[in-house]
């Protein structure tokens, strides 16, 4: 049974950097564990992050633009040509963690046969991984009209103000029907010796859990482009027990 953790919220909330943070983390306490990063996100950050300019997607399959590294079988149905094409999207990161990239939806409420196929080729990759992380746009709309999957964790991040509280309530509220059994909150990001009272006040009265904060990190601020940060890591490394994930050593 795989873990899907899925890290929702506005462009620029440092979404990317905190995945990586959780990859880190997971990869810490299971060294053992395959890990997919999915990159749901139209910047497509998790892949530059890692110095890749990935032009093979999801998107790529459906709209037939995709450039095949290999030759394409011949003889296979449309759902075996997918379940193929889908493999040659999956990009290695090393031994234990994959990286896949979405880019575009389909059209939205789409019932044509390939939107269903997509789906489920989809499902058959998430499968094999015992953690997904996703790294979505803006709300979990995006990503279930892509494949409709069961989240087990569901983080909106915010920063440390009242209209990024606001945001992330609109977010939660979007994103709701979507995270049903599944565990929900936000993470206040980049905060700088803020008093939180007022924010945490608004979140209490939106009705959505604050799981944990996240201090600024100076490197991430001047723009470093690997979106790795010791400070973030060893954040979600003391938030990490309280959430609903597998625990293990670290």
């Amino acid at each position: 049974m795989s873990t899907k953790i899925a890290i929702t919220g506005k462009s620029g909330s440092g979404k990317t950097t905190i995945a990586k943070a959780f990859l880190n983390v997971i990869k810490g306490k299971f060294p053992d564990k395959s890990i997919l990063l999915f990159d749901n996100d139209l910047s497509g950050e998790l892949g530059h992050s890692y110095g890749l300019d990935i032009r093979n997607t999801i998107y790529g399959i459906r709209s037939g633009k995709h450039e095949y590294k290999t030759g394409i079988p011949e003889h296979m149905t449309k759902q075996e040509f997918i379940d193929w094409a889908m493999e040659d999207i999956i990009v290695s990161i090393d031994d234990n963690v994959d990286l896949i990239v979405s880019w575009l939806p389909g059209v939205k409420d789409c019932r044509c046969p390939i939107t269903e196929q997509i789906s489920y080729a989809v499902k058959r990759v998430l499968k094999r991984y015992d953690f997904i992380i996703f790294d979505c746009e803006f709300d979990l709309k995006y990503l279930m009209q892509l494949v409709d999957i069961d989240i087990d964790l569901s983080l909106i991040v915010a920063n440390p103000t009242i209209e990024s509280i606001k945001l992330a309530a609109r977010i939660s509220e979007y994103s709701a029907k979507y995270a049903a059994g599944g565990q929900m909150g936000i993470i206040i990001n980049k905060v700088l010796n803020q008093d939180l009272s007022e924010v945490s006040l608004l979140a209490k009265k939106s009705e959505i859990d604050v799981l944990g904060t996240i201090p600024y990190d100076e490197i991430i601020g001047c723009g470093s482009t690997t979106r790795e940060s010791a400070v973030v890591q060893d954040a979600i490394k003391q938030l990490y027990c309280r959430l609903n994930l597998p625990q293990g050593e670290y």
